[in-house]
């Protein structure tokens, strides 16, 4: 079964009443972080569980060392997973307002954690469900607890000293998410060093979507990523972003293109910066 699937908000509607389905609502706002949750008790889908960005799937900042959002502890993250019901053989939805970068964010850490059976991204997020008139509710869903058990997959992360060995590696494929005047400097409204890691790429994470916010079919997103790739190998591609978050939409829509899923510098552009023997590149 392919590790990243779509779910469309009318094959929801159809599955609501599923016992073992697990339904995360991921919505976050990184410029108000308080938004995520106040929105989503203003009115979320039906069974829904909130899933913080900040608080449930990242870890604590060690200012000065890490990125802006750091991984989870394996043990913490599974906990909170068992909290919210995840089981073996769960059915997960994750959702977030449309793009999808909050929900790719869980999806990978589901991944990561080696749940990659059935888990599934609302294609078109909360904006799709409500044009297809889903309903929404303020109740808060009651759960019994999980047993899942899972290990993190220390294949699926590369940390910033070993990508500074690799930055010269002419079989090296490494993506930036962000948009194109952040990776080129021009524009740097979060964090404190613009620029981008030597070597790089842009690949925007919202050119994986079409203009009503859906994913791209398999076959355009394969031509996307083939023009990216060139001649070096998929199995050497290393994604990456501001945090470590819309960087796992660029996995997800290449898991959706049928390659394998790719490491993750989890750290990102943010914790990059935080060492300034690190090198720094500007422009195309």
């Amino acid at each position: 079964m392919p590790i990243a699937q779509l779910i469309s908000a009318a094959q929801l509607q159809q599955r609501l009443a599923q016992s073992n389905l697990l339904l995360l609502d991921c919505r976050f706002a990184l410029d108000d972080p308080t938004y995520g949750e106040r929105s989503y008790s203003e009115g979320h889908i039906p069974g829904a569980q909130f899933a913080d960005l900040e608080r449930d799937l990242s870890g604590p900042i060690i200012k000065g060392v890490s990125g802006r959002h750091p991984l989870p502890a394996p043990a913490l993250l599974l906990q909170r997973l068992r909290e919210w019901g995840l089981e073996s053989d769960s059915d997960v939805v994750l959702y977030d307002d449309g793009p999808g970068a909050f929900a790719a964010r869980a999806w990978w850490l589901l991944a990561w954690l080696g749940k990659r059976d059935n888990v599934y991204l609302l294609d078109g997020g909360l904006k799709a469900w409500r044009e297809a008139s889903g309903a929404l509710t303020h109740d808060l869903p009651t759960v019994a607890p999980g047993t899942f058990t899972g290990s993190a997959d220390a294949s699926l992360l590369v940390s910033a000293a070993q990508l500074q060995q690799r930055l010269g590696d002419s079989q090296l494929t490494l993506l930036d998410a962000r948009g194109l005047p952040r990776f080129k400097g021009e524009v740097e409204p979060i964090d404190p060093v613009a620029g981008h890691i030597p070597g790089a790429q842009c690949a925007a994470f919202t050119d994986n979507l079409d203009s009503d916010g859906h994913f791209l079919s398999p076959q355009q997103l394969r031509q996307r990523f083939a023009a990216q790739l060139g001649e070096r190998p998929a199995n050497e591609l290393v994604a990456y972003c501001g945090s470590g978050v819309t960087a796992c939409h660029n996995l997800f829509a290449l898991c959706l293109a049928g390659y394998p899923l790719a490491p993750l510098y989890a750290g990102s552009w943010s914790e990059w910066i935080t060492d300034p023997a690190r090198p720094v590149a500007t422009g195309d």
